[in-house]
């Protein structure tokens, strides 16, 4: 079987995981950082090639099939364009962007190269996740009503301070980019679009690490007729506290829940119950901090089987726009002053 030919860009937390992947499932031929000892130590590891700018990397590797782009959401766009240009496929990382406009470049550079554009979306692989969305499709929760999401969890000061990009605006975007995009996608992902929003967020304990909230409530209106809240923080003390989507339906309501959305906590369904589901991976570590649930394994098979043996892509590129714009209504809405 053919072996796809990947580069890793970024090769930070997030972007040591796709190399693990890349180089188990596929060939890593190439990492690249502005760091320079980052990308030489992972080169080392993965014995395979280092570059230290995304240009270099486009530059010196004429064979890629694939570029993970794996750097800070600021420059998610910039950084997938080169490598599409270049006539690579590419799998960026979440969120896909930071706004509507440059989900939009990204979608339309992918459609003139002719090229494959995925967006990572692993909570999607979660086996409550998926057994949750399975119950929806077959019209088990009959009509959904209602859905609450909580996100509590805890990114402290040394979180921040010691990287160069997260909590500024412009490389980060805000807490429901870095940290709850997952949450937002599977939103859409089991109720549909939003039609409305309105917010309040605060940023009561990170005033001097971070420039936008660390603490919101959002209530939602679904284009379906659904309502639905978010609540997030990242000032749940000491450690992650929960993170959670319950779905009430007219013929059941079902939570998946845990700190990480992997544990299915509640269900009662109209003469059916949810059995026999596989553990899930564990979730991923960010220094002293944790995060999402590492699905990334079951990205790669995907992308894999898409770009091999022409398989079906599990996240299309609609979805990775919806989030962005879900997320874009949700913080024009607390700037307006929360309409109430």
């Amino acid at each position: 079987m053919k072996k796809l030919n990947i580069a890793v860009v970024g090769v930070g937390h997030i972007g040591s995981q796709h190399a693990k992947h890349a180089s188990s499932l596929g060939h890593l031929v190439a990492v690249c950082d502005i760091k320079q000892d980052r990308a030489k130590a992972a080169a080392d590891n993965y014995k395979c090639n280092s570059y230290f700018s995304i240009e270099e990397l486009l530059a010196g590797e004429k064979a890629l099939d694939l570029v993970a782009v794996c750097t800070p959401n600021g420059l998610h766009p910039d950084h997938s364009i080169k490598a599409l240009k270049a006539g690579c496929n590419v799998l960026c990382e979440k969120p896909m962007a930071t706004t509507v406009r440059d989900c939009e470049r990204m979608i339309h550079t992918a459609e003139e190269t002719n090229r494959r554009l995925f967006i990572v979306k692993q909570n999607r692989f979660n086996p409550p996740v998926k057994a949750v969305k399975k119950v929806i499709e077959e019209g088990r929760l009959g009509k959904i009503l209602n859905v609450q999401v909580n996100c509590f969890w805890n990114r402290n000061r040394e979180y921040y301070i010691g990287s160069d990009w997260r909590g500024k605006m412009k490389m980060d975007g805000g807490t429901l980019f870095t940290q709850y995009s997952h949450f937002i996608d599977l939103l859409y992902w089991f109720v549909g679009d939003v039609e409305e929003a309105r917010a309040f967020t605060e940023n009561y304990l990170h005033k001097d690490v971070v420039e936008f909230e660390d603490t919101g409530v959002v209530v939602l209106k679904f284009a379906n007729g659904a309502v639905g809240t978010i609540n997030f923080t990242i000032d749940s003390f000491g450690k992650n506290m929960e993170g959670s989507i319950t779905l009430f339906g007219e013929k059941g309501t079902v939570k998946v829940g845990g700190q990480y959305l992997n544990i299915l906590e509640y269900q009662s369904i109209d003469g059916y119950k949810i059995s026999g589901l596989e553990p899930g991976n564990p979730p991923n570590t960010y220094g002293t901090n944790t995060g999402s649930m590492s699905n990334h394994d079951k990205v790669y098979e995907n992308v894999i089987d898409v770009l091999v043996h022409g398989g079906s892509i599990t996240t299309d590129l609609l979805d990775g726009l919806k989030t962005v714009q879900i997320i874009e209504k949700i913080y024009r809405a607390a700037v307006k002053g929360h309409g109430y």
